[in-house]
């Protein structure tokens, strides 16, 4: 199992363009991946739009993201780095 601490960056926070594209970028990896918030320990599915939707990540939200698979370094350290990109959007913090 591999995990890093993150946080939410773009201003709109975990919305649906930006979920969808997060969860599409998970469910290229074989590992099992999951998302949690920091702020309530609530666990999501990473491979879940309805489930990451769920968490209602707003900006400066802090996750963890976890994997644990054979590509569990790479999984986690791509979905970093999406996250910290902003996903295209203008950032907050």
């Amino acid at each position: 199992m591999y995990s890093k601490i993150t946080k939410i960056r773009n201003i709109s926070g975990l919305h649906a363009r930006p979920a969808a594209e997060f969860v599409s970028c998970a469910k290229g990896f074989t590992s099992k991946v999951k998302l949690r918030s920091i702020a309530d320990d609530e666990i999501a599915n990473a491979k879940s739009i309805v489930m990451i939707l769920a968490l209602g990540l707003g900006a400066g939200s802090d996750v963890e993201i976890i994997a644990d698979g054979t590509d569990e370094v790479s999984a986690v350290d791509t979905l970093a780095s999406l996250i910290a990109s902003g996903f295209g959007e203008e950032l907050s913090v």
